[in-house]
């Protein structure tokens, strides 16, 4: 059995409006957020770059998490956004590209390594 992923994010704007959500699908919700699927907030503050993400099992402490991102003031959200991701980089930013990347240095310095599409 798949063990099943929780996942609390933040997306950010260009100018670094940001919103705080829950998934159990990173890469659905991120994509909905960039293409302009997501009505509302995000949509109309135009919040599609992933600058910031929690990994949990269980769906309780997901929302807990959340909930307590949520109520944190923007200084503290921007902190914590800062101590992983300084430079707000899009963290999902080639995740969609067509072809593989492989090799490639993010300007944080991590080397990205991706496999080749055509491996199963």
């Amino acid at each position: 059995m798949d063990e099943k992923l929780y996942y609390v994010y933040i997306v950010a704007s260009k100018s670094r409006v940001i919103y705080t959500g829950i998934t159990n699908g990173l890469r659905k919700r991120v994509w909905q957020h960039k293409s302009g699927e997501m009505e509302g907030f995000t949509k109309q503050f135009r919040c599609s770059r992933l600058v910031y993400f929690e990994t949990f099992h269980d769906v309780r402490n997901a929302i807990a998490r959340e909930k307590q991102i949520k109520a944190f003031r923007r200084e503290k959200k921007v902190a914590l956004i800062e101590a992983e991701n300084p430079t707000w980089e899009d963290l999902a930013g080639n995740w969609y590209e067509s072809r593989p990347l492989v090799g490639l240095t993010s300007s944080l310095g991590v080397t990205i390594r991706r496999e080749s599409r055509s491996r199963n």
